[in-house]
């Protein structure tokens, strides 16, 4: 009943925009704000009304609405970085106008880090919350020419990674499956290429990237951690143009402009990467290596009319490689070489209705699939480990602007998992046998509202509910346990089959979210937040840094959702006319249901996961600190984070308690973690980019002792991840050679040459032991990147 519910409501409401007049004779200002070069929606532009002395910001989409009596005013647009425009109207009428402005090459007080505006990082509610412009993402030098909008995240304070070139971020204690990146609104369940190397995002397709790490919205859900909300761009509905760039890894090429001018336009985006040939150049053990990838972005807007709109969001993206090494352990089959196999498959329908000039509603329809294999070519061990997720969502968000105190927001959601764990599938004449586990299926379904509410001058509360709630759904066998024992595959008591579409188990429960905001005078602002997130998906796996090879479950009986709990506070100030800004946030995290391991767990392909898998309690504490400089010939920011994030598991079993039932570092616990990116720019033509990054080494577990059984040497371990590996740091440099924008050529094109890794520092990305018969051990480093890299990038556009 909840489903046919929830169907029913998202499919009887249609979607678009337009405005009208009141009955009390007010009447609407309405259009969008973009950039007169690039036709981008400008966000955080300021439409002000000289006359009443009132004002709107324009949202994600460049849009805005502002509603005034008859008469003639002086309407003023601006946005830092681009050349203000000032003119008189005479709204006597709807008045609908697209404001283009023109980028203020002259005086370069641009924003380096955000494209909000100035001061809205003191003026808003929610805290936690960065957003990056991808022409500023571009700016920062990149491992081998490749601009990846993921890892320019790790330059942001409470974000971390536990090595070089491992995929996901750890945010605020959280693991790399506890963030929420989005496409979109379509979900992404492996963001890197070449196995965490670079990221699944082409920056010739993005628009702008959203990282909320505190003070989450209610209208995002079904993560512990965080939320990486990445849109595409719009198309060009004006000119046709085409973009692109050759580099050592990838290439790219684009092409956006409209079908019909001003009604339909399309952008499609594509990557390429066969670098086969590099590894051909190194060592000999090196030279039957694979690392491949493409994908492809696009995305389609129409314009029904003024008040309806339909837009869709593709991607496809495959990767392939190939190690000539020894093969998966976890199966137990030796081969020649192992390949890895993993694709995804995204697509979003939305369709927006603005009801009038305070109702709007936006339904949409998310499609979203991930699959990886593993393959072993050898003709006697052959064989193919497959995993797979399905997401199909259906969602409707609507926010109503109730007066120039109270904008509401609500929405519904339903979710349709579909999850193979995995299926081993055997070559033609292999002697490895065939195992299939069953397939995970259930229902998520969610409700919100929120209330951003204007108290007066001087407070600002944003307060919101979501309810969510998982229904795991069969065909599905589901095993009970002996009482009084640990849970082992061994100590299985019974089974119960439940047939296809019948719920077998129901967990969930309400959300609150709260964020303030108190203005202590012009310019500084205190804010506190709180937020509680459930997840009912998690990754599975024992690795330090999550792999192809990992599995995804759905929470049920025996694996409880992850449920967060988030309390912060921070100060902001802005000086000098914004062009300084500084902040400082703390925060404290519990993590109920935390997922950790049992030693030696063996999760390939196991059909019982909650055997070898432990939960506890979690908590992470933390301080971000910091300073920003937005204009002038030199920008940038620097950051300061101390993190911290244990563990506890003490189950009511000696083999289900970790360190005795005692608090430990979690694998991705960095204390200490310093940023510094600074931008010289003394031309519209040149720049000069520089970031270094420091951090603490992360948690290892080092042998303790030796034994010798049966003349082999055993290592022995006591406590879990008491020892760290050394501390990382790495200086980068890039240099960018652009066209004069004052020349409007239709061919533009600029040289980006850059430096990873400047002084070859050996960062270690782990520490293992050997042991052998003469001493205790023989401690061997790792490292992933142990030169500089310097490469050379072109890039086009006409």
């Amino acid at each position: 009943m909840p489903v046919r519910l929830l169907l029913l409501c998202l499919f009887s409401l249609p979607c678009c925009v337009f405005a009208q007049k009141n009955a009390d004779g007010v009447y609407s200002l309405t259009g969008y704000v973009r950039d007169s070069v690039t036709r981008q929606p400008i966000q955080g532009a300021n439409i002000f009304i000289l006359e009443t002395r009132r004002g709107v910001t324009t949202g994600r989409d460049g849009f805005f609405i502002l509603s005034v009596p008859a008469g003639t005013y002086t309407v003023k647009v601006s946005h830092v970085g681009f050349k203000p425009i000032v003119t008189s109207m005479n709204i006597r009428e709807l008045v609908y106008r697209e404001v283009l402005l023109a980028d203020d090459t002259k005086n370069l007080e641009e924003v380096t880090v955000t494209t909000e505006a100035p001061d809205r990082n003191v003026r808003k509610v929610e805290l936690g919350v960065t957003q990056l412009a991808i022409k500023n993402i571009k700016r920062i030098p990149a491992f081998m020419g490749e601009v990846d909008v993921v890892r320019s995240l790790l330059l942001l304070p409470g974000v971390s990674t536990v090595g070089e070139g491992a995929p996901g971020l750890n945010v605020r204690g959280g693991s790399t499956d506890q963030n929420l990146v989005l496409m979109d609104e379509a979900p992404i369940f492996n963001a890197s290429h070449l196995m965490g190397f670079f990221s699944v995002f082409n920056p010739d397709a993005v628009r702008d990237v959203t990282l909320h790490r505190g003070g989450i919205a209610p209208g995002y859900g079904g993560r512990a951690s965080s939320v990486l909300d990445i849109k595409i761009k719009e198309p060009d509905n004006q000119q046709w143009t085409v973009n692109g760039g050759i580099g050592l890894v990838s290439s790219r090429l684009g092409v956006e402009g409209p079908i019909v001018k001003n009604k339909f336009s399309v952008l499609a985006a594509s990557r390429l990467a066969i670098n086969d040939f590099l590894f051909r150049l190194g060592p000999v053990n090196l030279r039957d290596t694979r690392a491949n990838f493409y994908d492809f972005t696009t995305k389609l807007k129409y314009l029904l009319n003024e008040h309806h709109t339909i837009t869709f969001t593709g991607y496809a993206g495959k990767d392939v490689f190939k190690l000539p090494s020894d093969s998966l352990a976890s199966v137990e089959v030796n081969a020649s070489s192992t390949q890895y196999n993993y694709q995804t498959i995204n697509g979003t329908l939305r369709w927006n209705y603005s009801i009038n000039d305070r109702l709007n509603l936006a339904t949409t329809a998310i499609l979203s699939h991930y699959a990886s294999e593993n393959v072993a070519p050898d003709s006697s061990n052959a064989f193919r480990l497959t995993s797979s997720i399905l997401h199909r969502q259906l969602k409707a968000d609507l926010s109503f602007l109730a007066n120039d105190f109270h904008s509401l927001q609500g929405g519904l959601s339903v979710i349709d998992y579909r999850i193979q764990p995995n299926q081993l599938i055997p070559g033609p004449f292999s002697n490895v046998l065939p195992v299939t586990l069953p397939i995970e299926r259930a229902y998520e379904l969610a409700a919100y509202v929120q209330d951003e509410w204007t108290v007066n001058d001087n407070l600002s509360v944003m307060a919101g509910l979501r309810y969510s709630e998982l229904l795991n759904r069969g065909p599905a066998e589901v095993r009970t346990y002996q009482e009084g024992v640990p849970r082992e595959p061994e100590t299985v008591a019974s089974a119960k089959t439940y047939r296809s579409g019948a719920i077998y188990n129901r967990t969930g429960g309400f959300e609150p979210r709260l964020a303030l905001r108190f203005t202590l005078a012009e310019g500084q602002s205190i804010k506190a937040g709180y937020n509680r997130m459930r997840q009912y998906i998690q990754q599975i796996t024992n690795t330090t840094a999550a792999l192809p090879t990992s599995r995804w479950a759905l929470s049920n009986p025996y694996i409880l959702p992850q449920i967060a709990d988030q309390w912060s506070v921070g100060y902001f100030r802005n000086t000098s006319g914004n062009m300084y800004e500084l902040s400082a946030e703390v925060y404290y995290k519990t993590i109920r249901n935390a997922i950790d391991y049992k030693d030696g767990a063996q999760l390939v392909l196991t059909p019982a996961p909650e055997t070898e898998l432990l939960q506890g309690q979690g908590r992470a504490y933390g301080l971000e600190t910091m300073v920003r400089k937005s204009k002038g010939f030199w920008t940038g920011w620097a950051s300061y984070t101390y993190a911290r994030t244990f563990l506890t598991i003490d189950g009511p079993y000696p083999e289900e308690r970790i360190n005795n039932g005692n608090a430990y570092p979690a694998n991705f616990d960095k204390p200490h973690t310093v940023n510094i990116a600074a931008v010289y720019r003394p031309s519209t033509r040149f720049n000069i980019s520089l970031n270094f990054t420091y951090s603490t080494g992360r948690p290892v577990t080092q042998p303790y002792a030796r034994a010798r059984v049966n003349g082999v040497i055993v290592p022995i371990f006591i406590d879990r991840n008491q020892q760290r590996i050394p501390d990382y740091h790495r200086l980068d440099f890039s240099m960018q050679f652009e066209q004069d924008p004052a020349k409007n050529k239709r061919w533009q094109s600029s040289w980006i040459f850059s430096v990873y890794n400047v002084y070859a520092r050996r960062n270690a990305y782990s520490v293992f032991f050997k042991m052998n018969s003469r001493s205790l051990t023989d401690a061997y480093k790792l490292s992933i990147f142990g030169t500089a890299f310097p490469s050379l990038t072109y890039n086009f556009k006409f």
